[in-house]
C-alpha cells in the first residue's frame, strides 16, 4: 500500500538537562498525573507556506515553552527562539493554527495551560500586537481552532465552538468563521486598547437541506483558498456530533459570499433572559463597525475610532447571517459508517491533463477515501464520485496496531512525488495519489 519513500530531512531538537529532569521527576508526575506518560518536549505544530518552518517547542509548565524557526531545506535552526505565549499551546494536543501575512504572524490558540484563555493573536512584525478580548464568551466559548487563511485585506480564522445564541438546556457545538483586518491598530486607550477592533464572526452552514435541515455542526479541516471555475472558494469537512447519527459532509464555501455575511445585520442578546435578535440597521454606528480602517478616510486608523464605534464591535462580535454553503447542499455526504473524516487535502492539479480536482479525506481508522468532484453545467452545483478506499496505517512501521496507534493527526499533499504524508502517532506513511495499475483492466 505504500509508495517508495523519497528521502526525508529530520532534525533532533534536544531538550536542556533540566527540562528532561523535571519532565520525569516525581514531582512533575504527582502534580500533572494525566500528563506523566506523555512527556513531550518538542511538538512540530506548523510547516507555513511560503515561509521558514515553525517549530512550536511544547513543554508542560511551568517551564516555558517558545517558538523557533528552521531552515526549510536542512532544518537547522534559524535564528533565535522567542517566546511560545499566545503563539504556541502548552499542550500539543490544544488547537493551534497560524498564518504569516505582510510581515506578521496571525496565530489562534490558547494562552494557558487549562485553555481557558483562547486567542486570536498577531506578532513578531511592525505593526502592534493585538489580541481578542479576554474571558468574554461573545467572541469565544470554548473554541478549537481548525485553520487559517489570508484573503484580500482580511485574516480568516475557521474554528468551531459553543453556540451562545441557542436557548437550550445542553450544550450546542457550531462552526465559525471570524475575520479580523490585516491594517487593525488596536482601540483607543479608553476602549479595545491593544485589542482587535475589526473582529467579526458568522456561522458556517454546511446542512442537507430538507423540511428540516441536517447539520453537519463539527467542523474538522479547511483547505486553502482554491480557485474553481473562476470562484475563489474553500472547501470544509464537518462532521455530526457523537450523539447524533454518524455522518460526515464536505462543503463548500464562496469567499465573496462569506465576505458579504460580514457586511450584513449584527446579531445581539438584550438582556441575559431574552433572545438573540437582529440588530436595527438605524442602530448601527457609523462607520460601520468591523470595517478596516483606510488611509486617506475619516478615520484613517483603528485607533481614532469614536467610542460609540468601539464599544458596539467589542458587544457585537456575531453576526446575524450564516455563511451559505456553494450549491445549496455538500458536495460529499457519508453517513451511518463505522467511522468518521476528520482531516482532509485537496488536489487541483489531478488526473493526467492536471485538470481534475480529488479530495482526500482521512478517517479515524486511518484510512483514506479518494473523490473525484465532477463539475455539472451550473457553475455552483458539484457532484462527486467515490473513487477507493486506501490503507494508510501500516503495523510494519507504526508498530501494535491499536485504535489510539490508527488515529490520523494529519494528512498532506506532496505533488511533487504524487503521494500523501499520513502522521499517525508513532510514525509517517507514505502512500501514492494514484494506484492505476491495479485497474488497468477495467480501463481497457
Amino acid at each position: 500500500q505504500t509508495a517508495p519513500s523519497p528521502p526525508l530531512n529530520t532534525a533532533h531538537v534536544h531538550a536542556p538537562p533540566r527540562m528532561r529532569c523535571s519532565c520525569h521527576g516525581g514531582l512533575f508526575r504527582r502534580a500533572f498525573k494525566h500528563l506523566a506518560d506523555r512527556c513531550f518536549h518538542h511538538s512540530l505544530r506548523r510547516l507555513l507556506p511560503n515561509s521558514l518552518p515553525i517549530i512550536c517547542l511544547t513543554i508542560p509548565p511551568p517551564l516555558p515553552h517558545s517558538l523557533s524557526t528552521m531552515q526549510r531545506d536542512s532544518l537547522e535552526m534559524a535564528g533565535e527562539s522567542v517566546s511560545g505565549m499566545a503563539r504556541c499551546p502548552y499542550d500539543p494536543r490544544h488547537a493551534n493554527v497560524a498564518v504569516f501575512a505582510e510581515g506578521s504572524l496571525f496565530t489562534g490558540t490558547v494562552t494557558d495551560f487549562l485553555a481557558i484563555d483562547a486567542v486570536i493573536y498577531r506578532s513578531l512584525g511592525d505593526s502592534p500586537a493585538l489580541r481578542t478580548v479576554k474571558h468574554d464568551s461573545k467572541w469565544f466559548r470554548e473554541p478549537f481552532f481548525v485553520s487559517a487563511v489570508e484573503w484580500g485585506p482580511h485574516i480568516y480564522f475557521f474554528f468551531r465552538e459553543m453556540a451562545m445564541e441557542f436557548h437550550h438546556l445542553e450544550k450546542v457545538m457550531v462552526s465559525r468563521v471570524a475575520r479580523v483586518c490585516k491594517t487593525d491598530l488596536g482601540g483607543s486607550q479608553r476602549v479595545l486598547e491593544k485589542q482587535w477592533t475589526s473582529y467579526l464572526k458568522a456561522r458556517l452552514n454546511c446542512s442537507v437541506p430538507g423540511d428540516s435541515h441536517f447539520y453537519f455542526n463539527l467542523l474538522h479541516a479547511t483547505s486553502g483558498v482554491l480557485h474553481l471555475q473562476g470562484r475563489a472558494v474553500v472547501l470544509g469537512l464537518f462532521s455530526t456530533p457523537p450523539n447524533s447519527i454518524p455522518g460526515s459532509a464536505v462543503c463548500v464555501f464562496d469567499m465573496q459570499q462569506l465576505a458579504h455575511v460580514f457586511e450584513g445585520r449584527f446579531k445581539e442578546q438584550k438582556s441575559p433572559e431574552s433572545i438573540w435578535t437582529p440588530v436595527p440597521d438605524e442602530l448601527v454606528p457609523r462607520p460601520r463597525p468591523g470595517g478596516c480602517a483606510v488611509e486617506g478616510s475619516r478615520f484613517s486608523s483603528s485607533n481614532s475610532l469614536p467610542d460609540e464605534v468601539l464599544n458596539f464591535v467589542k458587544t457585537h462580535p456575531l453576526m446575524d447571517e450564516t455563511v451559505p454553503l456553494l450549491g445549496h447542499r455538500p458536495w460529499v455526504v457519508r453517513t451511518m459508517g463505522r467511522y468518521q473524516l476528520t482531516t482532509m487535502v485537496v488536489d487541483t492539479e489531478a488526473g493526467p491533463q492536471r485538470n481534475r480536482t480529488v479530495l482526500f479525506l482521512g478517517s479515524t481508522r486511518g484510512t483514506v477515501l479518494k473523490f473525484l468532484m465532477v463539475p455539472s453545467g451550473e457553475p455552483v452545483a458539484h457532484s462527486s464520485v467515490f473513487l477507493e478506499e486506501v490503507e494508510g496505517f501500516n503495523p510494519e512501521k507504526c508498530g501494535e496496531d491499536t485504535p489510539q496507534a490508527r488515529q490520523l493527526l494529519s494528512l498532506l499533499l506532496d505533488r511533487s512525488s504524487h503521494t500523501l504524508l499520513l502522521a499517525f502517532p508513532s510514525c509517517l506513511v507514505r502512500v501514492p495519489t494514484s494506484r492505476c495499475h491495479l485497474h488497468a483492466r477495467c480501463m481497457k
